[in-house]
């Protein structure tokens, strides 16, 4: 089944993007025409979820190649773009992933004439995007094997088409079960300090009319204590080669919880995800957000304004404390380390 809406596309060699600011209460597009509209729309979360914040990337690589393509030092001044866009937000590793992906198809191509560089660079950004589509579901299929029958699932953060290119992580999984009727309700965290649970997912849900919540994050222990969650499914912003993940702050907590009353707790990624080279979670840069979304939400002060604040945009869950990591090409299981390397020696698991 597909979506009711594009989170992003590429059209009159502008990059449109669902302003996810300001959902749902205005649903609207965000235009990118240079690529430091590009930097600033990952930056500022116009665009957030690691697959979306890779596919965007690329296409700003492209734009990138728009603007300097008539240039003489055309190639120094597109490797200037894509660490400019590299630097917008430093925990999702898909971004760097596609701006390297992006590069390494512009070296292929750097002596032909510019027409056929800027053909090539968009061949690529648009295989992005439609590749991420079909791991996702994908990785809804493999996923929902997980899901009972009747399951009551608790969700955390935005893991749907809102951050991906089309259909979700995480809740491409949730989707998968619903649509095989199962007979599923999912419970929804807010997601503080910036809603994402509350504003995107609980919209994607009702826009897809699934039976579920919404819940402050700090209800999720009880739940989870009484018996009323089977699993916990949510995304991964960076898989170390260990199996630690990466995911927006909250994750951590959950697992521990689950793992204290033996609730399965699933991470939904795709291979991108996966940073080979990085062998611990610990090791995995945390980004720190401006104080002002603490203190204010939305509009509301709601702390004062010289109190410090601690902000956090994602923990690291150990993979102690993890189930499985849903890919699309199969679940990974403990041992997290040694079924890594076998995917990445292309080995399936």
């Amino acid at each position: 089944m597909d979506e009711s809406f594009i989170t992003l596309e590429f059209k009159e060699n502008a990059l449109y993007l669902i302003d996810q600011r300001v959902l749902p209460a205005t649903y609207t597009y965000f235009t990118c025409k240079t690529y430091e509209d590009v930097e600033f729309a990952i930056r500022d979360m116009v665009v957030r979820g690691a697959p979306a914040i890779g596919a965007t990337a690329a296409y700003g690589v492209y734009i990138a190649a728009m603007q300097f393509a008539k240039q003489e030092d055309f190639k120094t001044e597109l490797k200037k773009a894509c660490d400019f866009l590299a630097k917008s937000r430093p925990t999702a590793v898909n971004l760097e992933w596609a701006i390297n992906r992006m590069w390494e198809a512009f070296l292929k191509v750097e002596k032909q004439p510019t027409e056929k560089i800027l053909s090539a660079l968009k061949a690529e950004a648009d295989e992005i995007r439609a590749e991420d589509i079909r791991t996702n579901k994908e990785m809804g299929r493999v996923g929902n094997q997980v899901v009972p029958q009747g399951a009551t699932i608790l969700t955390h953060c935005n893991t749907g088409a809102l951050a991906t290119a089309g259909w979700g992580t995480a809740l491409g999984v949730i989707k998968e079960a619903f649509y095989d009727n199962k007979n599923i309700f999912v419970y929804a965290d807010e997601t503080r300090p910036r809603f994402q649970g509350a504003r995107l997912t609980a919209w994607e849900l009702t826009e897809a009319k699934i039976p579920s919540a919404l819940i402050p994050d700090s209800a999720a222990a009880t739940l989870i204590r009484d018996g009323k969650i089977d699993l916990v499914i949510l995304g991964g912003d960076r898989v170390a080669a260990n199996g630690d993940v990466a995911n927006k702050l909250g994750t951590f907590a959950l697992s521990v919880i689950c793992k204290a009353y033996g609730v399965p707790f699933y991470s939904v990624v795709p291979l991108s995800t996966i940073d080979f080279n990085l062998p611990y979670g610990s090791l995995i840069p945390i980004e720190e957000r401006d104080k002002t979304e603490v203190i204010f939400v939305g509009d509301t002060q709601v702390a004062p304004l010289d109190m410090q604040v601690f902000n956090p945009a994602f923990d690291v869950t150990p993979h102690q404390n993890i189930t499985g990591i849903i890919t699309e090409k199969g679940i990974i299981r403990p041992p997290f380390k040694e079924n890594i390397e076998r995917l990445k020696r292309g080995e399936t698991l």
